[in-house]
């Protein structure tokens, strides 16, 4: 069995014993928090694992490319010179023939020309074996590493998928460790919550600060409430998650943490308590899902350029 797909079942195994099956008559309790974080440890280190060795595989498959490349190389060079001797024996014997049968020279057959040439003629024969062989030996290699390339792409695409399918379930625990944000009604809805604390904002948005702080590495201070005659700000129920600072454009990297801040918002904002997400001047409105072209207010943070706004119900 390749080490591939040896590796490949003994982690699915793995994360089968980690997660158990349930049946309809005897189905799992919920996972605790605790618990959860156990298997998703248990999980990274298997992926890591798998990572590493797919990565060699890949370092060793760029090789095994250079390899097949060289030998095709030299396959052509070797098919060029076996045509050039051929050719050039080719010319001898004609040369040879028309010598030793040539009318107008009698003598010439006996001369120490047709000797020299007999013995040249000689020599390119053992050259163009040895360029023969030297053919077959270069489409031999060829072949072989044409096989073997094969193989590893293979391979290395097997243990892609692999890994990427444990990585899908690492990533559906982590959605499972999302908690449900307080004041959630039982048939759906959310009770309105009043702000309180030094911040001014409602438990429930310092519930949804607290959690993109903890999954996310921001970089700039996140602003919530605000003295204003509109919106969620003075209600302490919006948070603006600043990917720049100074009213300045984003950086790309930033970009993406923003782009993924929102995502990650809208995707479990039905735990969360999220109302709607502004990014980049687009609204996405959890009640009406899809993003939303948003007229031109003026300016960069006016815009949402530079920072994710989430409201809460």
């Amino acid at each position: 069995m390749p080490r591939a797909i040896s590796l490949t079942c003994g982690v699915l195994a793995a994360v089968g014993l980690v997660f158990g099956t349930a049946t309809a008559g005897n189905a799992d309790p919920k996972p605790t928090e605790a618990s959860l974080k156990k298997q998703l440890a248990g999980l990274e280190k298997k992926v890591n694992r798998l990572i590493v060795d797919y990565n060699a595989k890949r370092v060793a498959l760029a090789k095994a490319r250079d390899d097949e490349k060289a030998a095709r190389a030299r396959l052509a060079t070797a098919q060029t010179n076996y045509n050039r001797v051929e050719q050039t024996i080719r010319e001898m014997a004609q040369l040879s023939y028309q010598a030793q049968t040539d009318t107008l020279f009698p003598d010439l057959s006996g001369s120490t020309v047709i000797y020299q040439m007999q013995e040249e003629q000689k020599a390119r024969l053992a050259q163009f074996d040895q360029v023969r062989d030297e053919r077959e030996r270069a489409a031999d290699a060829a072949k072989a590493l044409t096989a073997q390339l094969k193989t590893q792409s293979a391979e290395v695409a097997r243990q892609r998928s692999d890994a990427e399918d444990l990585i899908k379930q690492i990533k559906e625990r982590l959605d499972r460790l999302i908690p449900v944000a307080p004041g959630r009604r039982a048939g759906g809805g959310w009770v309105p919550e009043l702000p309180a604390g030094a911040d001014n904002i409602t438990p429930r948005m310092r519930f949804m600060r607290g959690e993109v702080e903890q999954h996310f590495s921001l970089r700039f201070p996140v602003g919530c409430y605000r003295a204003e005659n509109s919106g969620e700000h003075p209600l302490g129920r919006a948070c603006d998650f600043m990917m720049s600072s100074g009213g300045s454009m984003p950086t790309p990297e930033m970009k993406a943490l923003g782009d993924s801040v929102a995502a990650w918002a809208i995707k479990n904002g039905g735990k969360l308590g999220v109302m709607y997400v502004i990014w980049q001047q687009r609204i996405y409105n959890l009640g009406h899902p899809g993003w939303r072209t948003m007229s031109d207010r003026g300016g960069i943070t006016a815009n949402h350029y530079d920072h994710v706004h989430i409201s809460m119900y």
